[in-house]
């Protein structure tokens, strides 16, 4: 197993992404290039960002690929709202997704802010040994 298929938020990524490849299936077949593309793969952009980021050495590059996941999280919400606009999603459809959206942003915010969070420094830490 690999280190990113543990995270909660690359899950639900992945079922996110899952959502809107069936919400996508009705849309009409002339957007099969246009607006069904671009939700699909900036939905599954959200947990591939995730993915790569684990492979980073540093928690500080780790942080920047999470905030390109949320990134991506908002594009496809965006991309939904002109979709549902365009009456190719409910609006039941949307809500689903918007619900699901905000969980992601808030996992997503929750695994940035432990990224970056000051680590205690092994120097602080040590025993003093003077008298």
């Amino acid at each position: 197993m690999f280190g990113f298929e543990k995270l909660e938020v690359w899950k639900e990524a992945v079922n996110y992404a899952g959502a809107v490849y069936s919400a996508t299936k009705a849309f009409p077949s002339d957007e099969r290039f246009g607006l069904t593309s671009q939700l699909r793969r900036s939905a599954v952009s959200i947990s591939a960002n995730l993915a790569e980021g684990t492979s980073r050495a540093t928690d500080k590059d780790f942080a920047r690929f999470v905030e390109i996941s949320y990134g991506s999280l908002m594009e496809n919400i965006s991309e939904a709202i002109v979709a549902r606009e365009l009456e190719f999603l409910s609006e039941r459809q949307l809500e689903d997704l918007n619900q699901r959206a905000e969980t992601i942003a808030r996992m997503l915010s929750g695994l940035r802010s432990s990224l970056l969070k000051p680590k205690p420094s092994t120097i602080d830490s040590q025993p003093s040994t003077s008298p």
